[in-house]
């Protein structure tokens, strides 16, 4: 009898525990999608400040066309630096890796010209980056993005970024 009651009490105890390394996903409503669709140049941009939330490489990637071109003005040297796809994939995986956390704010579109397979735009946001909790830069700027879709059914990719942030 004593064996018995041993066994219920293990069998509820397992049965009622609840694992706190494994918590239960948070509920989402239905109609909350997490990343954009990225046929709007919106959808793009909520993607971005996605990839950025979550430090997430792969989405990041599927932002960035195959002939993207990176480019920032080096003011110590007086040169205009620039680096492709490769590249830019390395060093934001590095951010990502290096970063606790990254708060991307996209700001007022400053300047947006273009038709439905090319748009170039000029935006502001604000970017802090969390190294530690006594790490933590915060840069500001203006992003120029080129823009392009071979057809308006398909997702838009950034061809090219200028970065005109103060953060270089």
């Amino acid at each position: 009898m004593q064996r018995l009651a041993v066994a219920v009490a293990i069998c509820a105890a397992l049965v009622g525990c609840v694992n706190p390394f494994a918590p239960a996903e948070a509920p989402m409503a239905a109609d909350t999608p997490i990343l954009g669709d990225q046929r709007s140049v919106d959808g793009l941009f909520q993607n971005f400040r996605y990839a950025y939330a979550f430090r997430d490489t792969l989405t990041y990637g599927r932002l960035l066309d195959r002939t993207f071109t990176f480019v920032y003005r080096n003011y110590d040297k007086g040169i205009d630096v620039t680096w492709g796809r490769d590249e830019d994939m390395l060093a934001t995986a590095g951010l990502f890796t290096a970063a606790q956390q990254l708060d991307l704010v996209w700001n007022d579109v400053v300047i947006a010209d273009g038709d439905s397979l090319a748009q170039s735009i000029s935006r502001g946001f604000n970017l802090t980056i969390t190294f530690s909790p006594t790490d933590v830069i915060r840069a500001q700027g203006r992003v120029n993005l080129r823009l392009e879709r071979p057809t308006s059914a398909d997702v838009w990719k950034i061809v090219r970024w200028r970065d005109e942030s103060n953060f270089f």
